[in-house]
Formats: C-alpha cells, structure tokens, sequence
C-alpha cells in the first residue's frame, strides 16, 4: 500500500480522512500494529480505533450515506463527527496508535481547541418525557429526579451501546431534562462529563441545594480497578457545573471500596446531612448502604453501622429516601426492580410492608410535584438503559404506603 507517515503533536485535534476513493483507510504503528481502520458497508461508516490498553479496538459507527468525515480526538474522549452532527463517541484509555503511524492514504490533522463559551440553558425542547430516549442511539439509564419551587428536574446517565463502552466500564456522563407540566420538557447542557481517562464512569448520585449552590454527589468507576471515589461538581445556577477538583471521599476498610456507588444525600431532621453509599460490609459479606453523616456536607464522617444491611450479598443500589406522613421511606432497587422499607425512625428499625415492590421499570427513584410522587425509571432495550419512563402517585389514593 502507498505509505504516508504521520506523526501528530496535538493534544486534542480533528483526524480528517475520506473513503471516498480509497476504502478502507487504514493506519499501522512503526512496527506494524494496527492503529486506525475505517471503512463503510451495508451498514455504515466504521471506525476502528486502536490504544495501548488492549488490542480489540473501540468502535464507531455513522449512517451508510455519511459524509464530510472526521474524528475529533481528545485524550479522554473521540467522537466521530459527519456532515456536522456527532454521530458517536467512545472513551480511550492508554496511548493511542493513531500518534504517529504509517497510512494507506494522507490523512488532514487540524489542532482543535475547546470553546470558552458557556452554553445556553436552553439547549432544546420536547414534548412527553414518557417513552423519551435523547437520540435512537442514546439510551437513558438510572435517573435522579428532583423538584424545585418551579420545575421538575431529571438528571440521567446518558448511556451508548448498553453499558459496553469504554471497554464495558459504561462511560456514563450526567444529561439533564426539566419540565414546568410534564408535556414541555427543556434540555439543558450536561452536568457531568468525563474529561480524565481514569474516569470509567460516573455513577448514579444525587443533588442537593445548600448555601445558595446545587451540589451534585456521585462516585467514579476507575479504569485500573482502584477504589472508586466519592466526587462532587458545584454550581451556582443549578445548569452549569464544575467539578470540585478538592472534595473526594473513600469509605472504610470495612467496606467494599471498589463498588462504592450510588450516594443519596438528604438533610435529616436534626439538621445534619447523611449520605447512603451502595457496597458491602466485608465482616458479614452482605450488601449494604453504608452511612456517612456531615455538619455542612462537606467534611463527611463515617457512622459505625451501615444505614441499612441486606440479608445475603446482593447490593442494594441507587438508593433514595423520603419522608411521608410521619414515616420514612428507604427506597432502592435489586438488579433493577425497585422496592422499599419503612420506619418511625429516621435511619433505622425498617420495615417490610407486605409488598415491597415499586411498579416502575428498572431503578426508580422519586421526587415529590404537586402533592404527588414522582418515580423516574427506564425501560429496557437490549440490557442496560432505554426509554424513560414515569410513575404518579396520589398517596391517598393507593396502598404502596402503610400507615401505622
């Protein structure tokens, strides 16, 4: 094949290349390493990207009448762009072979340089969040709802290729949608996007409103297996985040450090704030929600016994919490149905009504709208993540909560 030699001294920069006349383009590392393929078939544009970390590359794929082609490249993130519009992503871990290699064809290279703009509030509208998915394939998976005085707000984890990217460790980023009657949503920018390779995946999580700021708790999947940190991103208009590069919090030895996921943050009725991590407690092999309690949500604590212990190993995930005439509520979901316990107290002594289950498709969690309970879930498409999904409750209407 005729050889070009490349060798790209960018950080971040868009890989320019056409099949027009020559399919497939191709690239190989100094000795002989595949490093780049794209191609098209039936089925579309293909891409295939080669790193240091394994040797089966990461994958991305356009519609077959793609044109006007390239791939932007960061260190923590490539995204295939066509005729304008980004039609994929992935997450590259490693060194990437594309650096400097030899190719079948001259390839362009262009330095790309970030936007300094902020984004409008306002990215887009739609109407009917009900069977709602953000693109055909773009999925919606756990979801954090919320309500303030004026709208209705549902942060998810925006989800390609049902879990398998980045290797399979998700890739999940933060989108937002918020709505003031539930037919007219509003998209708003994302609030928390990976932009460190390290970063596997950001993990369900929850927001708070303290001190005139919205915080948003979550922890990160780590790509090496590393115990996964406790993070949080600030804002002060509840749309634009950044990343609090100083908070970062990791369990105990007693607990499973590794799965930590999932943080519920709420403000107890003694004015503290409490935090219920997803892992394991080690000594009883049992999954759990280990409880972590902060005067100002920001030094955080590490209570001795777990908020709340599962009989066998199964770790109870995404939980939520509720207070509701006179009981408090633990909700959480196994393996993606949800349930829920019950108490007098506060953190402890729960119960289990005599059908614990929440009618609402994989992982619901809740938000209190207009004297209503609002789960927000997902319905499956092939595994993990899908169409959202929504369940109203008038609690005098039904029996999903005892009364003692």
């Amino acid at each position: 094949m005729n050889i070009a030699r490349t060798k790209i001294l960018f950080e971040k920069y868009d890989l320019i290349f056409s099949l027009e006349n020559v399919n497939p383009v191709k690239a190989v590392t100094a000795d002989g390493k595949p490093a780049f393929n794209a191609y098209k078939n039936e089925n579309g544009l293909n891409v295939e990207f080669y790193t240091s970390f394994r040797d089966t590359p990461l994958l991305l794929h356009a519609e077959p009448a793609a044109n006007n082609v390239f791939l932007r490249v960061r260190p923590y993130r490539i995204e295939l762009w066509a005729d304008g519009v980004l039609c994929d992503e992935e997450w590259p871990i490693g060194s990437f072979g594309v650096a400097e290699a030899l190719w079948n064809v001259p390839i362009g290279v262009k330095p790309y340089t970030e936007s300094e703009n902020v984004s409008p509030v306002i990215l887009g509208t739609f109407r009917n969040a009900e069977g709602w998915r953000p693109e055909e394939d773009v999925f919606v998976g756990d979801c954090m709802p919320y309500s303030d005085n004026e709208r209705f707000h549902v942060i998810y984890l925006k989800d390609r290729r049902h879990h398998r990217s980045k290797y399979g460790l998700g890739a999940h980023q933060w989108s937002h949608i918020s709505t003031d009657d539930f037919v007219n949503w509003q998209i708003h920018p994302d609030v928390v996007t990976i932009d460190e390779q390290w970063e596997g995946s950001i993990c369900t999580g929850s927001h708070i409103e303290h001190n005139g700021k919205h915080y948003l708790y979550y922890t990160i999947r780590t790509c090496d297996g590393s115990p996964a940190p406790i993070c949080r991103s600030v804002s002060d208009d509840g749309y634009h985040y950044q990343k609090d590069r100083g908070f970062w919090v990791e369990l105990g030895d007693n607990y499973c450090k590794v799965s930590a996921r999932d943080p519920k943050i709420v403000k107890g009725d003694d004015g503290v704030f409490h935090m219920f991590v997803t892992t394991t407690l080690l000594s009883e092999g049992k999954g759990c929600l280990a409880h972590l309690t902060s005067p100002d949500a920001d030094v955080w604590t590490e209570e001795p016994d777990p908020v709340y212990l599962a009989k066998d190993g199964d770790q109870p995930e995404c939980p939520d919490y509720f207070v509701y005439r006179d009981n408090y509520y633990l909700v959480f979901s196994h393996f993606g149905s949800g349930c829920y316990l019950y108490s007098k107290k506060p953190f402890s002594d729960w119960k289990t009504p005599e059908n614990p289950h929440i009618p609402c498709e994989s992982v619901p969690k809740m938000a209190l709208w207009e004297e209503e309970i609002v789960f927000v879930g997902f319905k499956r498409i092939d595994g993990y993540a899908g169409d959202m999904t929504f369940l109203k409750i008038k609690p005098d209407t039904v029996e999903l909560f005892p009364q003692e």
